[in-house]
């Protein structure tokens, strides 16, 4: 491969980093601070930046110092135009190394970097940086560097602003130093959607109709989420009127509902729940999961039939002969709603009713291997465990035989 298809695949990869980094956030050029300050022999100064902007997650600063007559050769924010990216600096030395100035003089200085107005007039006053979150204790002419949020404890308070302090090391001679400093803006914070503010959102929604139905609702509501991060700022959202909220809380739930999966999962999970319920003896909460799924109108004839089964163990019978007559029209062919039906009937003194049915399918199977005598002596025996007594039980299983 010759130099030239090198340079033109260099130049693809490059452009295509870019066009991913711009999407993720911007150097703001126009809260830079380019600040010029004079600090007198053996002294000490204090520089504060101008306000960073909401989303702003690092900083690049850089720190020059000039004899008399020299001048910058370029600005801090012309070179960052070719590091469009902040990770360019915080990689590795390579990036900060690149973004130093070009020229200096021959005086040193060194300085600390505070995080409040306090805290660097107490330095000020009394040279101290126990206090500072950033410190260069050896003496330079020129330093760059990048502090991040998740390192620098200055950049975490979210202050809006950083103090620079700097003490001359120049026992004769005013020292002549440039401060600039670039704030990194992350686009997605800058909208107001900080961690806590996603986590409030997030919590917020977990407490809603849709979410309690799920077992695990963590994506459902991240999908909410996405959705008022990029409609709304968070400020913007928190203005709303609480039944604006309620309502974009709603509307985005259905859509998140209807453009997934979720749906079926839900309810299958909900079925799940209420099986390991009624094994465990828990009918009441059982019952409870299955009327979401009859309410919201998702009910199969199985689901009709687990209701009116778990009706039948808790000894109301009515509503069991209710919700197993609803499954019947869904399926008439289902043997075990058949069977239910039956035993409701039996147990609430409908024995004429009870009968009918018993006789009717008592040559067929409930399943691939068992058979509706069977399984009624089952159910019977499950009912007397559970204290459910008829006196027609024996009568039933003679006219079987």
């Amino acid at each position: 491969m010759n130099t030239t298809k090198v340079l033109f695949l260099l130049l693809i990869t490059l452009a295509f980093q870019v066009s991913l980094a711009q999407k993720d956030g911007y150097w703001d050029k126009t809260r830079a601070t380019v600040q010029e300050v004079t600090v007198s022999a053996r002294n000490r100064i204090v520089v504060k930046t101008q306000d960073f902007p909401e989303g702003t997650t690092e900083v690049v600063f850089r720190i020059t110092l000039l004899d008399k007559n020299q001048q910058m050769a370029s600005s801090l924010v012309s070179v960052l135009k070719a590091i469009p990216d902040h990770t360019g600096i915080s990689q590795g030395s390579a990036g900060a190394v690149f973004i130093l100035s070009k020229i200096s003089g021959e005086d040193k200085c060194k300085y600390a970097i505070f995080s409040s107005a306090v805290l660097a007039a107490q330095y000020k006053e009394d040279g101290k940086t126990e206090n500072a979150c950033f410190v260069q204790d050896t003496p330079v002419s020129k330093d760059a560097k990048l502090l991040s949020d998740d390192k620098i404890s200055c950049m975490k308070s979210n202050s809006g602003n950083l103090w620079f302090g700097f003490e001359s090391k120049n026992w004769i001679m005013n020292q002549k130093i440039v401060l600039e400093v670039v704030p990194w803006v992350d686009n997605k914070l800058s909208r107001g959607w900080t961690t806590e503010n996603r986590k409030y959102i997030i919590d917020q929604c977990k407490t809603s109709n849709l979410a309690q139905k799920m077992a695990n609702s963590d994506d459902f509501c991240v999908c909410v989420l996405d959705k008022i991060q990029s409609k709304y700022k968070f400020k913007e959202f928190q203005k709303l009127l609480a039944v604006e909220r309620a309502k974009a809380f709603k509307d985005f739930g259905v859509s998140c509902f209807s453009e997934s999966n979720l749906s079926t999962a839900i309810y299958e999970d909900l079925r799940k729940q209420a099986a390991l319920l009624s094994k465990e003896g828990k009918i009441g909460e059982a019952i409870t999961k299955l009327m979401v799924v009859i309410n919201d109108g998702k009910a199969t004839a199985l689901d009709y039939n687990s209701i009116g089964s778990n009706y039948i163990l808790t000894k109301q019978y009515g509503k069991a002969i209710k919700f197993l007559k609803e499954g019947e029209k869904l399926d008439d062919t289902e043997l075990l709603i058949k069977l239910n039906l039956a035993h409701a009937y039996l147990l609430n003194d409908n024995y004429s009713s009870a009968k009918v049915i018993y006789k009717e399918y008592e040559a067929q199977n409930v399943s691939d291997n068992l058979s509706w005598s069977e399984k009624i002596k089952q159910d019977f025996e499950t009912f007397k465990k559970l204290g459910i007594q008829n006196k027609d039980f024996d009568r039933v299983l003679k006219f079987l035989k």
